[in-house]
């Protein structure tokens, strides 16, 4: 079995999609377990032969503090979450719930693996290709160095390889041009970096990409700071809104434009299906010594479910494992040079 703990009382919605989320992905997946965890009062109508509730008193709130999250809300349904990965009680958490909050309780609880200095937020991003680009990092850590998104790299290459994107997946950083002359400091240094990876047999470095060939499928992986991918991440969601709200309104306004809509229905269909992003719903922590998913905080029982899928599937195919693996083989490339230095001596 594998056993995946939920934080129920996370996100926007809570138990009113939580709980719908978990009986469909119980029903889904007969090979998996669920810890159920929250206020006890709030879960206890949900009756499964595989899931079973852990009691945790408080809620991390939407607007707290990192600081409260971490300090003064010790018994909150996300950390209890966490703590059955750290106590071996479940092989993933998953949480809709505050995501500064959650990445510090994260840290504090599990630590992160050796040669990974910090954490890193990735998800995947629909492509014209029909796939999937995976992007990172996604806000975890704004200020970055040229190790860090080569450590990005080595960890979303584990995530791709072990959700099935093949051994060697292609990765690119985002840069303002294909040139290796474009960019600041930081994308010259960190394209140094990954293209001596990619030398090493560490990666698949494709070069630089540009904003547009995260959703051309250009690369299977795009590295890039927490500000650059937070960005990009709400514009791509804006865009993905702002058109499914033209088409409810266009298509609806008379006779002739329903008529329309109703020929082109098939088309439609399928493009509204490959920009839901409730698909791609489960952005992972990675660097870790364990594993932690984040849903959206405003996802549906679609949605949550997605990711709870998602990280069923890490799960069962070992990433902490890999990850380990790969930072292991690339570890000289990894360690910042004032650390090798003060090693040395």
């Amino acid at each position: 079995m594998t056993v995946l703990a939920v934080d129920c009382m996370g996100g926007d919605h809570g138990p009113s999609v939580t709980l719908v989320a978990c009986r469909a992905f119980l029903d889904a997946h007969p090979d998996a377990q669920l810890l159920l965890v929250g206020r006890v009062e709030a879960l206890s109508g949900f009756e499964h032969s595989r899931a079973r509730v852990v009691p945790a008193t408080e809620v991390v709130g939407m607007d707290d503090a990192v600081e409260v999250a971490l300090r003064k809300k010790k018994d909150s349904s996300m950390r209890v979450a966490i703590a059955q990965v750290k106590d071996g009680a479940a092989q993933a958490a998953v949480s809709a719930g505050n995501t500064g909050a959650l990445m510090a309780i994260a840290r504090y609880l599990l630590k992160t693996l050796d040669g990974i200095e910090r954490p890193a937020i990735a998800t995947a991003l629909p492509n014209k290709v029909g796939g999937a680009t995976t992007m990172l990092d996604l806000g975890a850590n704004v200020d970055c160095t040229a190790q860090h998104l080569l450590q990005f790299a080595v960890m979303g290459s584990a995530l791709v390889s072990a959700l099935g994107g093949g051994d060697q997946p292609r990765v690119g950083l985002l840069n303002i041009g294909e040139e290796l002359i474009k960019g600041n400091e930081l994308s010259k240094s960190a394209g140094d970096l990954l293209r001596a990876a990619g030398a090493a047999g560490d990666l698949n470095f494709v070069g630089n990409v540009e904003g547009d060939d995260i959703f051309k499928g250009s690369a299977d992986i795009v590295v890039c700071d927490g500000f650059s991918g937070n960005v990009a991440l709400k514009t791509a969601e804006g865009l993905a809104a702002m058109i499914a709200q033209f088409l409810r309104e266009e298509f609806g306004r008379n006779l002739l434009t329903k008529a329309a809509a109703l020929v082109a229905y098939p088309v439609l269909s399928a493009l509204k299906r490959r920009m839901d992003h409730r698909r791609y719903n489960g952005a992972a922590l990675l660097g870790l010594r364990g594993l932690v998913f984040k849903s959206h905080g405003s996802a549906d029982a679609v949605g949550f479910e997605h990711a709870l899928a998602r990280a069923y599937d890490a799960a069962r195919n070992q990433l902490v494992a890999r990850v380990q693996e790969r930072v292991a083989h690339a570890a000289p490339l990894l360690t910042p040079p004032a650390a090798a230095a003060a090693d040395a001596g």
